[in-house]
Formats: structure tokens, sequence, C-alpha cells
């Protein structure tokens, strides 16, 4: 009775070592345009680094949505690529939108999360959302987690967790291609 207990025991700490070292999914989806528009940023505490953006104003643009916090390592080692994507192609047309959304009590603290966007050298604008606002309005459920938003503001990419960083950067250009080959729209008078 004791070894099977020592190896259901044992099967468990495997498994959530498994589930924390892969972010608890680490999947894509390609092609999520039929679930319509992006949602709205919703229930933002604050602003960091930009004053407050819309889905509305950044259509035209590719956005990344990029689901994170502060203190999560499977976020932390997502970081350099989000931040690569964001100054090799915001010149482009690329946004990064950080979305904070804490899974612990401390990374509430406005403070903290300026320090870590400090510490992380994090240029983009990042949305603090305590209350989960913006994450329940996009059906989230991982940390970290990437949305790719095309020109008219549809869901067209999503990545959960670690890894796929050529396939996301792949799908990236290819909007920003799509974007570059936009008809004009007429300016209003």
């Amino acid at each position: 009775m004791r070894t099977l207990f020592r190896a259901a025991l044992a099967a468990a700490i495997l498994l959530t070592v498994y589930l924390f070292g892969t972010g608890f999914s680490a999947y894509s989806s390609p092609a999520v345009g039929d679930q319509g528009k992006a949602p709205e940023f919703t229930g933002i505490d604050h602003w960091l680094n930009s004053p407050p953006l819309t889905m509305q104003s950044l259509r035209g643009k590719v956005v990344l949505v990029d689901f994170w916090t502060y203190s999560c390592i499977n976020c932390i080692n997502t970081l350099p690529y989000v931040k690569q994507w964001h100054e090799k192609y915001k010149d482009q047309g690329l946004v990064v939108v950080g979305v904070h959304t804490p899974e612990f009590p401390y990374e509430k603290s406005t403070a903290n999360v300026q320090e870590a966007i400090r510490r992380l050298d994090i240029r983009y604008p990042v949305a603090q959302d305590n209350a989960y606002g913006t994450w329940s309005a996009f059906h989230n459920r991982y940390w970290p987690a990437t949305y790719l938003i095309d020109a008219d503001g549809r869901i067209v990419y999503q990545h959960y967790g670690e890894g796929r960083y050529a396939e996301t950067e792949a799908a990236i250009q290819k909007l920003l291609a799509q974007r570059k080959s936009r008809p004009e729209e007429p300016k209003s008078k």
C-alpha cells in the first residue's frame, strides 16, 4: 500500500513539475478569426508606458496582446521575444500591448508592476488588469498568452505558454504584409 501511495505521489509531483514548466498549456491556434472582433480593453486599473488605448483606436494596426504577470517564470521566458517583436516591427504597424493580470495578491501593486517594467526594460504599453476584466473579455485562462489581432480588429492567432516563437513571428509578418497591401481608406473631411 505504501509503495502504491509513493508511486501516486511521485506521479503527481512529476505532473505538477511538467505543468508548471510548460505554462499549463502550450499550443497555438493559427486562425480564430471566426470568433469575430477582438474585445475592448476592459476594467483596466492603470495604463503604464502609454495613455489609455482602445481596440477601436488601434484599428488599422496589427496588435499583439500579451497576457503576463511579472513573477511567472514562463512569462519572463517569453518576454525577450515579445520585446524583440515590438522593437523590430513597431515602425511597420505592430502595436504590442502587455496585459498584466496578477496571479498573486502582491502582483496587484502598481508600484511592483512599474518596478518590474523598469527592471525588465519593457517599453511598450502595459495595461494593469487587476480585476481580470480584459482577461475575461478574451476568455483567457493562461499565463503567458499571446493573441494577434489583424488590422480589421479580429483575433486571428493565439498561442498559450512558451515556444512557437518562429510560428508567432511568421504570423506577425503575414499580418503586417496583409496590412500593407490593404487599399487606403478614404480620409474624412
